[in-house]
């Protein structure tokens, strides 16, 4: 379970897959939910074409609550490599991947995130606000490769976090 504004991924990811319905006449669309296995990961992203990744970024300049859309292949030089709970952040982990030669082509959507020191699934208004963005660019990404989707629950980030501490993954 990711707390506070660090599981911003986390929870986006699951109000994507509760909140859409994704189609497409030449491709699938799988959403999982990393947590903050990294390395981990390895093996599922490279069974996959195309990777878009939810996370957290920690950024030059940046204001809690901003979004990121890029490329992994030209990271904007604001972006750095550290700020997270993850084991090893996950833009290693791409690096790594790279190395062996089995990344698949990936995009990042990130937000900045207020470090929070307290337990709580509570995240901060700017990243909600920020989430509502995050959003918005899956989805024009999501039409961009053919995707069509439909709305199939109206529900909030803050509402998905609050309902993973009841699941079991």
């Amino acid at each position: 379970m990711m707390f506070s504004d660090e599981g911003v991924g986390v929870h986006l990811c699951r109000l994507m897959e509760r909140k859409y319905k994704f189609t497409s006449k030449e491709h699938s669309v799988t959403f999982v939910d990393g947590g903050t296995l990294a390395q981990a990961l390895i093996p599922i992203i490279a069974s996959y074409d195309y990777c878009i990744i939810f996370d957290t970024v920690d950024t030059d300049g940046g204001k809690i609550g901003d979004v990121y859309f890029f490329d992994f292949e030209n990271i904007p030089n604001s972006i750095k490599f550290q700020g997270s709970v993850h084991e090893v952040e996950m833009l290693h982990t791409l690096s790594m991947m790279d190395m062996v030669g089995d990344r698949p082509p990936t995009k990042i959507v990130g937000i900045v995130p207020e470090v929070i020191e307290i337990t709580t699934l509570e995240m901060t208004q700017p990243v909600i606000e920020g989430s509502k963005l995050m959003e918005k660019t899956f989805l024009n990404h999501m039409n961009e490769l053919g995707f069509k989707y439909e709305l199939i629950e109206e529900v909030d980030i803050q509402t998905v976090a609050n309902d993973s501490c009841k699941e079991e993954r």
